[in-house]
């Protein structure tokens, strides 16, 4: 699992070889207790569940880095290191 980025108490992974369960782009999302997935670059809700106020923030940086995630999932299916990606601020 590599961390792509952390903003307001959220925090953004990527697995590696991650491309069974959910056969598509997707990240993994935490906060506090909750955990959820997301598509990528759609930003739909795949699985678990998140406080409202902050999906809509994890929403508007899937938006904002939707290029970027797509190059790290491309990275991440074949294994190879991921880069960080600016938090929102």
């Amino acid at each position: 699992m590599a961390v792509l980025a952390m903003f307001y108490g959220i925090i953004v992974s990527m697995y590696y070889f991650d491309t069974r369960q959910h056969h598509v782009p997707h990240i993994h999302i935490r906060y506090q207790e909750q955990e959820a997935v997301f598509s990528i670059p759609g930003g739909e809700l795949l699985e678990g569940e998140i406080k409202p106020n902050k999906r809509k923030l994890v929403e508007a940086w899937i938006e904002i880095h939707q290029e970027e995630l797509m190059a790290n999932w491309q990275l991440a299916s074949q294994g190879e290191a991921v880069f960080k990606i600016e938090p929102l601020k």
